[in-house]
């Protein structure tokens, strides 16, 4: 984990190790102040040498300035590279989800990796800078007093030793018990994010059925758990403060008591007393910043290690040695096909044969849960199946590189997804590289043009984040012409025409035909009127075809398929899953 979070300080190393540069010196100067503060007491004031107290008084004034222009100079350093690796975290994490397949997204939930990228990246911002500056400074500032205040009186100096002893004891047993407390607060974090998140993106759907109270009360629980947690860590870190003021008055009274009769026997001068109240209370200070260092990379290593799980998964996919870079046809091969969603979980396709010849238009259809949609994902290899050989052109999907194939095989997906930008930037998301007539045309194509050129800018009008400024049938119209615009060999609809109305469904299919009609394709829908012009029709019941022929035999031969057909045909609901 350290490793992989370290690789992506990067170009930022330079800063990250002068900062501990600037901090030694910050700490020379600060620590060499008190020790100048007794030779101006004791040769200055004490002695009535005004001459004195002028020239130690002046090498203060520059040991301060010093000091101050140092830690200006850590300080600055400092921020500039925890800045840089957060931004370079945040890169590595996005660019790995980019990679990932179906399968490695199904790991994580929404809401936790956006927690990763967000809280769990400041705290490992906050957890480095304070790891170049306090980890260094503490240590150093604690040492370097201790140092001098043996210089100056050895036997006062067990004072130290014996406050050290003990607020380390004190310090380890309160960090050991929030380390625990940290970890449980990411993961309510990450509930609470996942409560927001899904509300906000199902906020039509609560209204609809007025359950905003429903949706308050959870919110509300989540938000009492991690305040219930965060209280118990808060509480345990207030002890910290006030075991520490005890720790030093007990130092100065103890110094106070001792010095005073170490100054009487004239084994220690007044301003040497002085110092070393200095140098007392800069050894508890440090001792106080370091445990602040431990409470913070104790917090940071639970975030430290979800972000190093993001960055290191390997994906299930990988690209083959030699990949294939052009994709010969649209013919689609299942041979022998099973897939399950998990190691050892059941089967979500099982014994799939199909052989479908390029060009041809192939309908899909069946229950939900069927594996109507997952047959699809095969195709573009959205999945890796568990047994058996998909092939596309003739040729393995395993043996094509991603791009070539996802490039050749256009997927219209059930969730139709708008960005946020112009009409054209969404359909160029098919070919970056399209024209505006191309653009056009593909619109026409999926009988989106007339809606399109309706609008108040035309195809220069603003879809917002999702396509919430549209209706689902636009959406979805709009989904199709962006893939068309890839000008693939194979074309998947999956459900993709299920919130137009008949007439625009007939007249997309219509328009297939004579527009795209070397294009394999594929289409997934619960309608049997919008397959049922295919030349070829498959039937699937869980996870299994049941018939796979024209609709004309099929309704002769499948007892499935006409009992659909005629529950439609009658004006039925035709829920495939009614039909026993």
């Amino acid at each position: 984990m350290i490793g992989t979070l370290l690789k992506e300080v990067r170009q930022y190393k330079v800063p990250a190790l002068l900062t501990p540069l600037w901090t030694t010196l910050e700490v020379i100067m600060w620590i060499l102040i008190p020790y100048v503060t007794a030779s101006l007491i004791d040769d200055g004031v004490m002695a009535g040498n005004l001459s004195n107290v002028y020239k130690y008084g002046s090498w203060m004034a520059v040991l301060a300035l010093l000091s101050t222009v140092f830690g200006v100079l850590a300080g600055w350093f400092a921020a500039w590279s925890s800045s840089g690796l957060a931004a370079n975290l945040r890169s590595a994490m996005y660019r790995s989800i980019q990679r990932y397949s179906f399968s490695d997204i199904d790991k994580y939930s929404t809401a936790g990796l956006v927690t990763r990228m967000t809280t769990d990246v400041a705290s490992i911002q906050n957890a480095f800078q304070m790891l170049l500056r306090t980890s260094f400074r503490a240590p150093l500032n604690m040492v370097s007093a201790l140092a001098m205040c043996f210089l100056i009186h050895r036997r006062l100096s067990i004072v130290f030793l014996v406050a050290m002893l003990i607020l380390s004891v004190f310090l380890a047993l309160l960090i050991s018990r929030a380390a625990r407390l940290f970890k449980e607060i990411l993961l309510k974090v990450d509930a609470l994010n996942g409560v927001v998140q899904e509300n906000v993106s199902a906020i039509r759907v609560v209204k609809a059925y007025v359950r905003e109270d429903h949706e308050i009360s959870k919110f509300d629980k989540a938000v009492l758990n991690l305040f219930t947690l965060n209280v118990r860590v808060e509480t345990l870190m207030a002890l910290n403060r006030p075991v520490m003021n005890l720790i030093v008055n007990g130092c100065i009274i103890a110094l106070s008591w001792f010095g005073a009769r170490f100054i009487v026997d004239g084994s220690l001068t007044t301003g040497e007393l002085t110092s070393l109240f200095s140098y007392v209370m800069t050894v508890l200070s440090s001792l106080m910043m370091l445990s602040m260092v431990f409470v913070q990379l104790t917090q940071s290593f639970a975030s430290g290690s979800r972000i190093a799980e993001v960055i290191e998964e390997v994906p299930d996919m990988e690209e083959p040695a030699d990949p294939v870079l052009e994709v010969p046809s649209g013919s689609i091969d299942f041979d022998s096909v099973y897939f399950s969603y998990g190691k050892g979980g059941d089967y979500a396709l099982e014994g799939i044969d199909l052989h479908i010849l390029p060009g041809e238009t192939i309908g899909i259809i069946g229950g939900t849960g069927s594996g109507k949609s997952t047959l699809g994902a095969l195709v573009s290899r959205l999945y890796d199946v568990s047994e058996g050989t998909v092939r596309v052109g003739g040729i393995n999907v395993r043996n094509f590189s991603l791009k070539t194939l996802r490039s050749s095989v256009a997927v219209v997906l059930q969730k139709n997804t708008l960005f946020s930008g112009t009409v054209f930037e969404n359909l160029r998301w098919g070919r970056p590289d399209a024209t505006d007539e191309e653009c056009i045309e593909a619109c026409k194509a999926a009988c989106a043009d007339e809606f399109v050129s309706a609008m108040s800018e035309g195809y220069n009008t603003r879809i917002e984040q999702g396509g919430t400024n549209v209706s689902g049938g636009q959406r979805q119209r709009l989904c199709i012409a962006r893939a068309l615009l890839k000008r693939p060999k194979v074309l998947i609809l999956d459900d993709s025409t299920s919130a137009v109305d008949t007439a625009t469904d007939a007249k997309i299919r219509e328009t297939f035909s004579q527009r795209i009609p070397g294009v394999t394709k594929l289409i997934i829908s619960q309608r049997v009127l919008s397959i049922s012009s295919a030349d070829r029709i498959a039937v699937m019941e869980d996870g299994r075809v049941i018939g796979f022929d024209t609709h004309e035999n099929l309704l002769k031969d499948n007892s499935v398929y006409r009992e659909i057909y005629e529950m439609q045909m009658s004006g039925g609901e035709g829920d495939f899953d009614e039909k026993k």
